[in-house]
């Protein structure tokens, strides 16, 4: 029997779902990221006006964790590039 599906059969077949979720995860961070670059160069936000969205409050926060994740991923990525020699700054 080969490893993975030794490994697999021990974990009841979590082992694979983990990697989906990991690719959603991935995705949905990448998706946040975008939103951010956007918003830094254009100005475009969406819109979370409380009403069209939901009136839970604690969805509104997720929702505010969730972008600031793709602000946080923005941030770091511009520091990394700009410390590298592989990027420059034209304007």
């Amino acid at each position: 029997m080969v490893p993975a599906q030794f490994l697999n059969l021990l974990t009841f077949g979590l082992w694979g779902k983990l990697g989906r979720l990991t690719h959603y995860a991935f995705d949905a961070v990448l998706l946040s990221a975008f939103l951010a670059g956007m918003k830094r160069s254009t100005g475009l936000t969406p819109s979370l006006k409380r009403d069209s969205i939901t009136e839970n409050k604690e969805v509104n926060v997720w929702i505010d964790k969730y972008l600031g994740v793709g602000e946080w991923v923005m941030d770091q990525s511009v520091a990394i590039a700009g410390s590298s020699g592989w990027f420059e700054r034209k304007r």
